[in-house]
């Protein structure tokens, strides 16, 4: 199960990414389906099949965000997060071999094409919540436990 928080950034981006796909592409291909579907026999005309197609794909995605946007409930930072690790935190973490990451701990629908954001359903996150600075993380991995300290926590991404 999955938590339904998102950053007011991600939930833009969603709202975006639906109001693109709805206002412009989705027009663009209907038009493409019905200039193929024109031309004659459909069941050889690549044009109408593969455009179809892509139409079906836009159409799940628009339900997808439609559902998906009016149940997030947007986190908004708050100056009482300041020096722990909550939601929409940037969080820079190291283990006993020296070996440094930093991510932001975001909702679900954020995480994907970002190598440096987490879900907040992640053991990770989890086992991050509520610490500070220089506390001490023990993460539950298929591997077994991994112990990472808490280096800086921040809420604006400096880069």
């Amino acid at each position: 199960m999955k938590t339904k928080l998102i950053t007011r950034e991600g939930y833009d981006k969603l709202k975006a990414e639906l109001d693109f796909l709805w206002r412009t592409e989705r027009p663009e291909v209907t038009k493409k389906v019905t200039w193929a579907a024109s031309l004659g026999d459909r069941s050889e005309n690549a044009d109408y099949q593969y455009n179809k197609k892509r139409l079906r794909e836009i159409d799940r995605r628009v339900r997808y965000l439609t559902k998906c946007l009016e149940q997030l409930r947007i986190v908004d930072y708050s100056p009482q997060q300041d020096g722990k690790v909550f939601f929409g935190a940037w969080v820079e973490v190291e283990n006993d071999d020296g070996e440094l990451k930093r991510f932001r701990i975001v909702g679900y629908d954020e995480i994907f094409g970002r190598k440096d954001y987490i879900s907040i359903d992640s053991p990770m996150a989890r086992a991050l919540l509520k610490k500070e600075a220089g506390d001490v993380a023990t993460v539950l991995t298929p591997a077994g436990e991994a112990t990472w300290y808490v280096v800086n926590i921040d809420y604006i991404n400096p880069s």
